[in-house]
C-alpha cells in the first residue's frame, strides 16, 4: 500500500493511492496515518477496504508529510561505504547515530527554506524506515516485524553549523522544512528488499547523486535491531538512514551548495519522487 497524507498544514487528512493513482480519503477509516494504525492490525484494516468505494482527493491539494505525530526522528551518518569514500573518511565500526528535530519535517514537496545566515545547505537522498510496532532490546532477526514501510527522505543539511561549530550535528540537520518525507509511506511487503533500491537526487536537473541501497554499511534490520538497544522505538517513529556519494561538500575541487531559486528533484525506486524549491529565510525576503 501507498499511504499519504494531504492537505494544509494543520489540516492533513489520511490517504491512500489506489492501484489506478487515484488518491483516495481514509478519514472516514482512521484518524491519521500515525501511531497504532501503523500497527499490523491497522495496516490490516486499510488493506482490505475496497478503496474504489471512498472519495477521491483533488491531486492538486498539497501532499503533506507521509508520517503523522512522529515522535522520534533519527538519523544515521556515514553509512554507505561510498559515501564515506567520496569524504575520504572510514567506514564507522558502529552506525553514527544523531537526531533531527521533528519540527523540520515537511511534505514531500514543500518549499526548503535556506536559513538567513546559511552559505552551506546541503542535500541528502536517504531511505526512511517508519516503525510500526513498539521496539526495545530485539533481536536482528526479528527487527523486521516492528517495520510498517518506508519512505523517502531529503536530510538537507547546513554544513557549517553541522561541522563548524561546537557540539553536535543536530545543529545542522533541524532548520524548519529541513526533513522532507514521503510522498507515499510504502508498506513493506512492497518492498521485499530494502538493501537492492536504486536512489538519486538532482539539482536543476543536474544529477548529483545516483546511488543503491546495497552499499549501505549497515542494514535496516541491524538499524532497527541496534537503536533499539539504545531506545525504545515507536510506531511512526521515523529512522533515515544515510545517504550515497554525491553531496555537495563532496565535489571536488570546489564544494558546490543550494541557493534560493534553485530546485531539488529526487526519487527512491518504488517509493515515488520528491521535489522541493529553495527559498530565502523571510527575514532576507
Amino acid at each position: 500500500m501507498k499511504l499519504m497524507r494531504m492537505g494544509a498544514r494543520g489540516a492533513e487528512i489520511p490517504a491512500i493511492l489506489d492501484e489506478n493513482g487515484i488518491i483516495r480519503n481514509l478519514s472516514s477509516i482512521v484518524d491519521d496515518i500515525a501511531g497504532d494504525v501503523l500497527g499490523e492490525d491497522g495496516l490490516k484494516k486499510i488493506a482490505a477496504l475496497e478503496l474504489d468505494s471512498l472519495p477521491e482527493i483533488d491531486p492538486a491539494t498539497r501532499i503533506a508529510p507521509c508520517v503523522g505525530r512522529v515522535g522520534k526522528f533519527i538519523a544515521i551518518g556515514l553509512n554507505y561505504t561510498d559515501h564515506a569514500a567520496e569524504l575520504g573518511l572510514d567506514v564507522p565500526e558502529e552506525p553514527v547515530v544523531f537526531m533531527k528535530a521533528t519540527s523540520s519535517i515537511c511534505g514531500a514537496n514543500d518549499n526548503v527554506i535556506i536559513p538567513p545566515d546559511s552559505t552551506k545547505t546541503d542535500w541528502e537522498v536517504e531511505l526512511g524506515i517508519v516503525i510500526g510496532k513498539h521496539a526495545s532490546h530485539i533481536d536482528p532477526d526479528d527487527a523486521m516485524d516492528h517495520v510498517a514501510g518506508y519512505c523517502i527522505v531529503n536530510d538537507i543539511s547546513e554544513r557549517t553549523f553541522q561541522l563548524e561549530h561546537a557540539g553536535q550535528w543536530v545543529k545542522g540537520k533541524s532548520a524548519d522544512t529541513f526533513g522532507p518525507i514521503g510522498p507515499w509511506l510504502v508498506t513493506k511487503d512492497e518492498i521485499p528488499d530494502p538493501q537492492n533500491l536504486k536512489l538519486w537526487l538532482e539539482v536543476d536537473n543536474r544529477r548529483y547523486q545516483d546511488g543503491t541501497t546495497a552499499t549501505m554499511a549497515f542494514g535496516v534490520a541491524h538499524l532497527v535491531h541496534y537503536l533499539s538497544g539504545f531506545m525504545s522505538l515507536q510506531p511512526g517513529d521515523v529512522i533515515t538512514t544515510g545517504t550515497p556519494p554525491g553531496v555537495g561538500m563532496g565535489i571536488k575541487p570546489d564544494p558546490v551548495f543550494l541557493r534560493p531559486g534553485q530546485r531539488m528533484r529526487l526519487g527512491i525506486e518504488g517509493l515515488g519522487e520528491q521535489s522541493q524549491l529553495l527559498v530565502p529565510h523571510p527575514s532576507r525576503s
